[in-house]
């Protein structure tokens, strides 16, 4: 280090540097927000497009079904994102931010737990979407299959990350 650095400015650039994440955190919750009007906007119309037809049938009810999962599907996005937004902030900018217990974040694993849970319904709830849209002639077994499996191991993993049991990482180098 020459004489001419200081390395307090260092440290103090370094550790004002986590400000960037403002920019992600901003990005994420407009995102967040983007969805959430979007699928409320698209859930209105919905309805009224619904009570103007005034048609009432199994197949109209299958149909709206249908849409009604799509829509909670964005909305459903749009909190993966908000969560993202609120673990950014949290972990990076302020830690005394009133949240619910439950949505409390003090670690990126936290973050990333919560983010998994999200997915894990978020693919419930597309593959209920291909289910309840199934017209019989789709092949579903091989959709629905590649989505257990994604569970499947994402739930593996939650439950390796809060039983305490994750696999370690083999020691570098060449050995004793």
């Amino acid at each position: 280090m020459s004489e001419n650095q200081d390395p307090t400015l260092i440290s103090r650039t370094l550790g004002a540097s986590r400000f960037l994440i403002i920019l992600a955190v901003l990005g994420s919750l407009l995102a967040a927000a983007t969805l959430l009007i979007y699928g409320v906007l698209e859930a209105g119309q919905l309805i009224l497009a619904t009570l103007e037809k005034a048609e009432i049938s199994r197949k109209g009810a299958k149909a709206l079904a249908l849409e009604f999962i799509e829509i909670v599907d964005l909305f459903l996005l749009g909190t993966v994102f908000y969560i993202i937004a609120l673990g950014l902030y949290e972990l990076f900018i302020d830690t005394n931010i009133r949240v619910p217990e439950w949505l409390e974040i003090k670690t990126l694993d936290d973050l990333k737990n919560k983010l998994i849970g999200v997915v894990i319904v978020v693919l419930g709830v597309l593959f209920l979407g291909q289910v309840v849209g199934w017209d019989g002639e789709r092949d579903l077994l091989g959709f629905g299959a590649a989505i257990a499996l994604v569970i499947a191991a994402l739930t593996y993993f939650l439950g390796l990350k809060t039983s305490g049991k994750e696999p370690k990482t083999p020691p570098s180098g060449d050995g004793p």
